[in-house]
């Protein structure tokens, strides 16, 4: 039975403890009933309330004495609320903590803006030597989590909610820090245009629309830290001159500013969540339709990218 990234993330987690004693994991009050890890290993579980800040500092010092600590929470309280506990634990004294940042984007819907997280990847890039991946579908979350179990660097994991997809193909020896290419796209020549995708809805409508123009490539960035997207740059020179990042994100502070930067002499778009406050309450899907998030605003700005309404 296929996962949702988050429920995958558990389960991951859980499986690792049973040859890693070091791994511990906290939540602060958002692991739900029936917690795999909590079953398995309830000596190693810390249901830390709602503490966030407070999480992540007794995660680095649990990383100081050796262990190896996975603290979850939604995006929105990890990325602004223990903002300054990332930055100076994680980011400045480098402890090796691993956030797992559930609910990122506007996946909460009717939780409101309260707990929506568009801006998350934003302030994580600012602070350096942390690793920000958005997995998609249960396979990457899983690869994911094993990755960042067996570095000792500080991670940022960003993850959706409920929803459950299929992740893309990768081979078993690869590792999800490099750019993935989906299959059967690469041409001798340039593309027309070059989807990045990041994150799980992005990702989704990704393959959908490259799917609909043969002069289009479909890139997809899992890990999107300002030093992973360095590594980026060439590769994605070689499939395209112009570049359309499409990330459940705001567009101010997201991965295509920072490729934007990277790659001066080159086109970069974004689609994006915009600017705006969410106004509208509802679904996920319904939240990010209303911010001009979603297929059919895609393939019109595809199409003006490509100068006409049928993308040739």
């Amino acid at each position: 039975m296929l996962l949702s990234g988050r429920d995958a993330y558990k389960d991951e987690l859980a499986n690792l403890a049973e040859t890693e004693g070091r791994i511990i994991c906290l939540e602060t009050d958002l692991g739900g009933k029936n917690h795999p890890f909590q079953k398995r290993h309830p000596e190693r579980f810390l249901n830390l309330g709602i503490a966030e800040l407070a999480g992540v500092d007794i995660a680095a010092g649990l990383a100081e004495a050796g262990y190896v600590p996975f603290i979850s929470t939604f995006a929105a309280f990890a990325a602004l609320r223990a903002s300054e506990s990332v930055k100076l634990s994680m980011g400045y004294m480098g402890k090796n903590v691993k956030v797992v940042a559930a609910y990122g984007g506007v996946s909460g819907g009717w939780f409101g803006t309260t707990h929506h997280a568009l801006e998350d990847i934003a302030v994580m890039q600012s602070f350096q030597n942390i690793r920000i991946a958005c997995p998609h579908g249960e396979e990457e979350t899983r690869r994911v989590i094993r990755e960042a179990a067996a570095s000792a660097e500080p991670y940022y994991i960003r993850l959706s909610r409920n929803d459950k997809f299929d992740s893309l193909y990768r081979s078993s020896d690869s590792s999800c820090r490099e750019l993935l290419i989906e299959d059967g796209k690469l041409t001798k020549s340039l593309s027309q245009l070059c989807l990045i995708s990041v994150g799980e809805q992005a990702t989704e409508l990704c393959k959908e629309l490259a799917k609909e123009y043969e002069s289009i490539t479909h890139a997809h960035a899992c890990y999107v830290d300002s030093q992973i997207l360095q590594t980026y740059v060439e590769p994605l020179k070689a499939l395209s001159n112009r570049f359309l990042v499409v990330e459940e994100h705001r567009a101010t502070g997201g991965t295509a500013s920072y490729l934007a930067l990277l790659m001066p002499k080159h086109q970069v778009y974004s689609h994006s969540c915009g600017d705006q406050w969410p106004t509208y309450g509802g679904s996920h899907t319904e939240v990010l339709a209303d911010l001009g998030f979603g297929l059919e605003p895609l393939r019109r700005q595809i199409q003006t990218i490509l100068g006409g309404t049928d993308g040739i």
